[in-house]
């Protein structure tokens, strides 16, 4: 009787991503940058109003993603370049490059591998997060905050486009079948027949 191999379930004990590194297996870079909004606005590092932030007077936080988010916004910003900035800053940049070391992620599009998904139920199991670090911005109540950091997320380059094209083929769409219902109010419309057979 051979012997049966099984794949161990088990996540390694030095599998213990911090915050932010939670946030990017979470949602990737774009996770990270809300997490760090909301944190230093719920702990009140940042002002945001309307669409503009700016920080505090204070001293900046510690953590690198909240240090650099901070200092970006000692004058007032705009929310969203705020957001794509810190997005692809090399501050977020190393978070990336430090789970992919530890195979927690791809190297090339970042996605968690099995044993980053591992580590990521581990950590929600584990329930010491703020719940907007797994469920991005989408999960806070409704309010200015909620509001204003999914307002931060730019529509993919190229979609509005789309989006006014398809417009536009519906309407034309629409303008055909009202000419065409128009033209056969008489009757049907369907070709003469030709008729007989062999």
């Amino acid at each position: 009787m051979g012997r049966v191999f099984r794949r161990s379930t088990a996540v390694p004990s030095e599998c213990a991503p911090d915050t932010y590194e939670v946030a990017f297996l979470a949602g990737g870079a774009p996770r990270v940058a809300d997490a760090a909004l909301i944190a230093l606005a719920e702990r009140g590092l940042l002002r945001l109003s309307g669409p503009r932030v700016r920080a505090v007077d204070g001293a900046p936080p510690p953590h690198p993603v909240e240090r650099a988010l901070f200092l970006s916004c000692l004058r007032n910003r705009s929310i969203v370049s705020v957001h794509t900035a810190l997005r692809r800053s090399p501050e977020v940049e190393e978070i990336g490059h430090r789970l992919a070391g530890r195979g927690l992620t791809t190297r090339f599009r970042r996605r968690p591998t099995r044993l980053g998904r591992a580590c990521l139920r581990r950590a929600a199991e584990s329930g010491g997060l703020p719940p907007y670090v797994l469920g991005g911005a989408a999960v806070l109540p409704d309010g200015p905050v909620r509001r204003r950091v999914l307002g931060a997320h730019p529509i993919p380059q190229g979609l509005g486009r789309s989006l006014t094209r398809m417009g536009r083929a519906l309407d034309r769409d629409s303008e055909r079948d009202s000419d065409h219902d128009s033209a056969s109010d008489g009757g049907f419309g369907c070709g003469g027949g030709s008729g007989g057979g062999d």
